[in-house]
């Protein structure tokens, strides 16, 4: 089917979000809980769209809205900015010092945040992909806590977690940064926890945490696969680089 997004025909396939065929068209819908990798978050709400489907208007999170017809979609109206100014005046009130934000905040011409109590050392915005990341990985070492605006996202009790494997996944995909990892002297410092990294067994830099790497393993021997060495990413492609050129020596 086709579909219109800014006056621009799409080819779509049904069932597909409007923020995929905007993307793949190079048609820009600002976007912050979105990951390609942990699709259909929908939390932020700032990819919001107005679609117009039979003369009638309605406006949709486009990250999570399918195309089952033919539909025109505005991305950028006179309302959705207006929209998407509240929604970046209440981050901006959550997370006041944060870089992301505060170039969003200045895109959209809104001035700093006074109305609202702030905190400058907060950057967490509660979108929840960190958490959803950890529960995807099958760990499950952190979570949304608390409610109203003592809500957070923490280990039980604050305390370190015995099923964290310090694999940094959820500062990985934070937008805006909020989850720091330290790695110093060969430790990793995450979610008050500290982590041995273990080396490359070819090039000995440092790589990833000894837990990360051992639930890696056992992963991969519960699939009937080779048992794994430690190594870095650059040794991983030149080791695989010598084994290609082996076989078709």
């Amino acid at each position: 089917m086709v579909i219109t997004i800014d006056g621009i025909k799409c080819q779509a396939h049904k069932g597909e979000y409007i923020l995929d065929i905007a993307k793949r068209n190079n048609i820009h819908i600002p976007t912050l809980c979105h990951s390609d990798a942990l699709p259909g978050q929908g939390n932020c709400r700032l990819c919001i769209v107005e679609v117009i489907e039979k003369g009638r208007k309605k406006v949709v999170t486009s990250c999570i809205f399918p195309v089952t017809g033919e539909i025109e979609v505005v991305t950028n109206s006179e309302k959705i900015r207006g929209i998407r100014k509240t929604l970046i005046r209440l981050l901006s009130a959550r997370a006041p010092k944060n870089e992301y934000i505060d170039k969003l905040r200045q895109e959209y011409n809104i001035p700093p945040e006074t109305r609202f109590k702030t905190d400058d050392n907060e950057n967490c915005i509660l979108c929840g992909l960190c958490v959803r990341a950890c529960e995807e990985m099958g760990i499950y070492a952190i979570s949304t806590v608390n409610r109203g605006i003592t809500k957070k996202v923490s280990t039980p009790f604050d305390e370190a977690s015995d099923v964290c494997i310090g694999c940094g996944v959820c500062a990985y995909v934070c937008p805006t940064s909020a989850i720091k990892v330290l790695d110093e002297g060969g430790k990793r410092h995450l979610w008050n926890k500290t982590f041995e990294l273990m080396k490359c067994v070819k090039c000995g830099e440092y790589i990833t945490t000894r837990e990360h790497f051992e639930y890696i393993r056992k992963k991969i021997a519960a699939e009937g696969t080779e048992i794994i060495e430690p190594l870095c990413d650059k040794c991983k492609k030149k080791t695989l680089g010598e084994n290609m050129a082996q076989t078709y020596k």
